[in-house]
């Protein structure tokens, strides 16, 4: 029997029917989930609003850190069975499923611990005349309102980096998990209302259709709008928010490698093989495009296809699997085409090139695709890495910024000078040396650049975003 979502907008009933929620790898039903109509979404909306400008009722620091440390110590308790429900709804293998739920239990604590050290500043006075006699500091406040909408590749994870920083800050949040992963954004919600939330502050809706999502997104009751998806969705997003509205999106990216000729690829192979595999490769910052030197770019491509051919792909709640499905049976077919494309254009196809399954592909890696098909210019956001071998550091960087994405990037080299070169003329908001562009701790900066974003990721970061540095002028006479 599938377990069934009723609404979780408190007060509201929808006259839309229920989505059904199944599994990528299989297609077996796993839920159904109450859908939000116009009308449940303006109730949500209006009850966030409500609470945000009752100051009287806003909910004092140390019961938002009680609450945080009760929702953290439930998902520890529950650590197996998210990560179980992740794996199964988003294909994520339940090895890596388990990582991601210790980082997201991780992420609550980051939030209680900026709750316990953040603080505002004094700024200076009394050095003119005219600011004699003053006393000035800060001190922070909620920003208002959050929507979130989110994206399916981390079903918890990125839940907690939108959620969980606007719990922390006193936000009322009403947020969209994605249609196809709604179910660890439910069980997220259930635990933080477990833990003593009100159920009116943290509100998730799963809408009808994309016009009640735009009506959402676009209410001017909204004061923050946070995004993870399509760089296409969210910068339409944006241009429709309502006058006043802060926000921040995060899109994807076509994350480039450089590889010097004195890199160690005893050390480096296993590492860009996890980097761009895994998940399957939908990671916004996944490793998609290898510049090698051209001494060892034939065996480095050679290498990694080695190493992807031996990786286990199959049903993502197995231990053994370390690669699952793509999320759409659409996307494996989506690749495929790349794939071939590239393949046609004279890409060498070392490994994979092939459908597993409906659901699944085989770990690909192509070397030398031609510079203008879609592998070589877009996300693949699919198991495939593209090899290309450069002569001049200098080529490879312009080849590596060419595109209109930057995010994360990576070089790999011994020598020092090489990985600082890198570092000051890669477009990235991170590069990573001798390490794969996937890298992420989770109090780190993450910031897509160009049109891979706006704005800065992270829990530190959100939690800044989503306040307002409040500054608070005293004049007094027995001021000097």
């Amino acid at each position: 029997m599938t377990q069934q979502f009723e609404s979780m907008v408190p007060g509201a009933a929808s006259g839309s029917g229920p989505i059904e929620v199944r599994a990528p790898y299989d297609d077996a039903p796993i839920a159904t989930v109450a859908t939000a109509d116009a009308g449940v979404v303006e109730t949500a909306l209006a009850t966030a609003h409500r609470l945000y400008v009752d100051r009287h009722g806003w909910l004092p620091t140390h019961r938002r850190v009680e609450i945080l440390d009760r929702a953290h110590d439930i998902m520890v308790g529950r650590a197996e069975e998210l990560a179980l429900e992740a794996a199964r709804e988003g294909g994520k293998p339940l090895i890596d499923s388990r990582i991601e739920v210790a980082r997201a239990i991780d992420g609550v604590r980051l939030c209680v611990e900026v709750l316990r050290t953040q603080h505002g500043t004094e700024i200076p006075m009394g050095a003119t005349p005219a600011a004699a006699n003053r006393l000035a500091f800060t001190r922070f406040e909620p920003i208002g309102v959050v929507v979130a909408v989110s994206a399916f590749n981390h079903p918890l994870n990125l839940i907690i980096h939108q959620v969980a920083p606007a719990i922390a800050t006193g936000c009322p949040v009403v947020v969209k998990p994605a249609e196809v992963t709604p179910l660890s954004c439910m069980r997220f919600v259930e635990i933080l209302r477990q833990a003593g939330l009100p159920e009116e502050w943290c509100q998730p809706v799963v809408t009808a259709d994309r016009d009640v999502a735009e009506a959402l997104v676009t209410d001017p009751r909204v004061n923050f709008f946070s995004f993870i998806g399509s760089a296409r969705v969210g910068w339409m997003l944006r241009s429709k928010l309502a006058p006043g509205a802060r926000c921040a999106l995060e899109h994807g990216g076509a994350a480039p490698v450089i590889v010097a000729a004195d890199a160690d690829l005893d050390d480096l192979v296993p590492v860009l093989t996890k980097g761009g595999f895994y998940h399957a490769g939908q990671v916004c910052v996944s490793v998609q495009r290898v510049f090698a030197h051209r001494d060892i770019a034939r065996e480095l491509a050679e290498r990694i296809a080695g190493e992807a051919g031996r990786l286990v792909i199959g049903d993502p709640t197995s231990e053994e699997t370390e690669v699952g499905p793509l999320i759409r049976h659409a996307e494996v077919d989506r690749v495929a085409e790349w794939v071939a494309e590239a393949a046609d254009g004279g890409g060498e196809v070392l490994s994979g090139g092939k459908k597993v399954s409906d659901s699944c592909y085989a770990c690909t890696v192509i070397y030398e695709p031609p510079a203008d098909v879609r592998v070589s210019t877009a996300e693949i956001f699919g198991p495939a890495v593209c090899v290309y071998a450069y002569d001049d550091i200098e080529d490879a960087v312009a080849r590596a910024n060419a595109l209109p994405f930057a995010f994360q990037a990576a070089v790999c080299t011994r020598d020092i000078d090489t990985a600082l070169y890198a570092y000051r003329h890669l477009d990235a908001s991170a590069v990573m040396v001798n390490d794969h562009t996937a890298f992420r701790v989770d109090w780190m900066p993450f910031a897509g650049l160009r049109q891979s974003g706006h704005g800065v990721g992270g829990i530190h970061h959100t939690m800044h975003d989503m306040q307002i540095e409040k500054m608070m002028v005293m004049r007094s006479k027995v001021l000097m």
